[in-house]
Order: C-alpha cells, then sequence, then structure tokens
C-alpha cells in the first residue's frame, strides 16, 4: 500500500473527506497612537497571539488594525492587548 495521498486518478486526499472548511472572520478596529514601524511590529505580535487569529494586518496611516480569525473574535479580549501594549482601540471600524 502507497503512503501516499495521492490516487491512480490524479486526485489528492487528506483523510478528512466530508470535512466543512470553515471560512475566516475579518475584522477592522480603529486604533490610536500608532506612528511608526515599532508600533506596527508590538500589535502584529501581541494580537497575533490571541487564541484563534490567524493574521494581523496594521495600517499606520488610516490608524486600522486588520484581524483575520478562525471565528468571531471577543473585541473585549482585543481591547485588552491593545490597552497592554500601550494603544487605545476606539472600536470596530
Amino acid at each position: 500500500m502507497s503512503s501516499s495521498c495521492c490516487s491512480a486518478e490524479g486526485t489528492c486526499s487528506t483523510g478528512t473527506a466530508g470535512t466543512a472548511t470553515a471560512t475566516a472572520v475579518t475584522t477592522a478596529y480603529a486604533v490610536s497612537g500608532m506612528t511608526c514601524g515599532h508600533c506596527k511590529a508590538t500589535l502584529t505580535k501581541a494580537i497575533g497571539e490571541l487564541d484563534g487569529v490567524t493574521g494581523v494586518e496594521v495600517d499606520l496611516d488610516t490608524g486600522l488594525v486588520t484581524v483575520t480569525s478562525a471565528t468571531e473574535l471577543d473585541d473585549a479580549a482585543i481591547a485588552e492587548v491593545v490597552d497592554e501594549a500601550g494603544y487605545e482601540l476606539s472600536g470596530r471600524a
């Protein structure tokens, strides 16, 4: 028996047939106090460490932090992390 995930017909299988793929949730937040690359790196790391977060995009020019996650995020948890990092979350954008 072959250990390959590909069949003789050229199709691939990872053994997860029938499993639904979750769609990502993207949420934008208005954050004040960000002025430089260090701010961007700090927030990217801090928010990125939250459970379920799969991506963080920080735009210094607009003051927006866009967070991609596997499920809907808890705004209070985001606000707490942003506050602990020294910035202020104004709310969802």
